[in-house]
C-alpha cells in the first residue's frame, strides 16, 4: 500500500474503515474536498485531502489519528483536517474563503455532510478577499526580490501562488454572482470576463504551474503581468 491511487474513489473505502476503527462513534464525518473531489486531480502529483469531522471527545483523542496519517501518507493523502461542528461553526466568519471552497469542491464518504449547510455574510467574503489579494501582492513583489532574477525560482512562486489566486477568485465570483466553477481554468476565464481581466495572464501561471517552462526573459514579463492584473483586481475589491 504505498503508491497513490488511479483515482482518489479507489481508496475511500478502506480509509473510511481505519478512521472508523480509530474513532468509532466520535466520527461524525469524513470529507473528501479539493482537487480530489473537483475533478483536477492528477496521480502522483495532486494531494488527497480529507476533512475529520470528529466529537468534542473524539478531538481530544489525536494520538488515535498518528498510525493513520503515517500510513495515508503513503498513498498521497495528506494530512487531514481534524475540526469538530462547533468549530466550524464558529469559524465560518473569519475563513469564508476556505470554507467555500471546501463546501465548492467535497464529497461525502462517511457521516453527515457538514458543509453543506453553511451560508456566507457578503460582508465576511469582502473583507477577507481583500486581505488575501493584498497580501498576495506584497508576497509577490517581495517574492521578485528574493528570486534575484532566477527563472526557475520566479516559475516556483508563480505555480505556488496561482492555486491561492484561484481560490481567491472563486469567492469573488460567489460576492459578485452567488455561484462558482468547480474547474480552475474556467475560474480564471469567468473572473477575467466578470471583472475586465487578462484572461492569457492567468493561463500562463496555470500553465507554469503544470509543469510549462517558458524560454528566455518570459516569464519574468509574465510574471509582470501577473502583478499588475492582480493590482486591478485589489481595486476591484476596494469599490465593491
Amino acid at each position: 500500500m504505498t503508491k497513490a491511487p488511479e483515482k482518489p474513489q479507489d481508496i475511500l473505502e478502506p480509509l473510511t474503515r481505519d478512521y472508523l476503527e480509530a474513532y468509532g462513534k466520535d466520527l461524525v464525518s469524513l470529507m473528501l474536498y479539493g482537487s480530489a473531489a473537483g475533478g483536477d486531480y492528477i496521480k502522483g502529483k495532486s494531494d488527497i485531502n480529507i476533512l475529520v469531522v470528529l466529537t468534542p471527545k473524539g478531538i481530544e483523542r489525536l494520538d488515535a489519528c498518528l498510525p493513520l496519517v503515517k500510513t495515508w501518507r503513503k498513498r498521497n493523502v495528506a494530512v487531514p483536517l481534524l475540526m469538530t461542528k462547533e468549530f466550524i461553526a464558529s469559524s465560518i466568519d473569519a475563513y469564508p474563503i476556505e470554507f467555500l471552497n471546501m463546501q465548492n469542491n467535497s464529497q461525502l464518504i462517511y457521516g453527515e455532510n457538514v458543509l453543506e449547510p453553511l451560508t456566507f455574510k457578503p460582508g465576511d467574503l469582502r473583507l477577507q478577499i481583500e486581505r488575501e489579494i493584498k497580501g498576495k501582492i506584497l508576497w509577490l513583489r517581495e517574492g521578485y526580490l528574493e528570486c534575484g532574477g532566477s527563472e526557475k525560482r520566479l516559475r516556483e512562486m508563480i505555480g505556488r501562488s496561482i492555486t491561492a489566486f484561484v481560490a481567491i477568485f472563486n469567492a469573488l465570483l460567489y460576492l459578485r454572482t452567488g455561484n462558482i466553477p468547480r474547474n480552475k481554468k474556467e475560474t480564471i476565464m469567468r473572473t477575467a470576463e466578470t471583472f475586465g481581466l487578462d484572461t492569457g495572464v492567468y493561463e500562463s501561471c496555470l500553465a507554469i504551474r503544470g509543469g510549462i517552462r517558458p524560454s528566455g526573459g518570459a516569464i519574468a514579463v509574465i510574471f509582470k503581468k501577473y502583478l499588475a492584473e492582480t493590482k486591478k483586481i485589489a481595486q476591484t475589491v476596494d469599490q465593491l
